[in-house]
């Protein structure tokens, strides 16, 4: 059994994407994921599985998709590969809700600043699937804005508790 962390796109954010958490964890279920855990209402969930990274997602996206009636794109990582991102934090000691990670589906730009707009006082650090961003001066007065494909942002702070929580699942 391997421990992953599902990170939903555009799930509960400005009124858009209602999704209960107790729905998302009976799809999970209904995926045949075990000890299934959600974690504050905006699309982050973990389980176990014996099943491949590929498969957890195709089969929670199917059933987001017939919840929705639309796409709901989700990235996947192992626990281990979330404890890792902490890890490595560029960023350690910065304000966690300072920091997001961006989650990719594949390797980032190699070039950062020819998708990126708006950037001010921002710190960017590119990692395997991801990008580090630092927002001084928090992120709701930041006008920066990425264009980096599929991917969805969680705070270091969210992200730290999600590795702890796969840790223990």
């Amino acid at each position: 059994m391997n421990t992953y962390v599902a990170l939903l796109r555009a799930v509960n954010v400005g009124g858009t994407g209602k999704l209960p958490m107790a729905e998302l964890r009976k799809m999970c279920e209904r995926c045949g994921f075990e000890a299934v855990r959600t974690y504050i209402a905006s699309g982050n969930v973990v389980f176990r599985s014996g099943r491949d990274p590929a498969g957890c997602r195709a089969g929670l996206e199917a059933e987001l998709n017939r919840y929705a009636g639309r796409p709901v794109d989700v990235l996947l990582r192992s626990g281990t590969e979330l404890a890792g991102l902490v890890e490595r934090d560029p960023f350690a000691g910065r304000p966690g809700n300072r920091v997001t990670v961006h989650f990719l589906d594949g390797p980032p730009p190699a070039d950062l600043d020819a998708v990126t707009k708006g950037a001010d006082d921002e710190l960017l650090e590119a990692g395997e699937r991801e990008v580090f961003v630092f927002y001084p001066d928090g992120m709701g007065r930041s006008k920066l804005s990425l264009d980096l494909g599929t991917s969805t942002a969680r705070n270091m702070n969210t992200v730290t508790r999600l590795a702890e929580l796969a840790a223990t699942t």
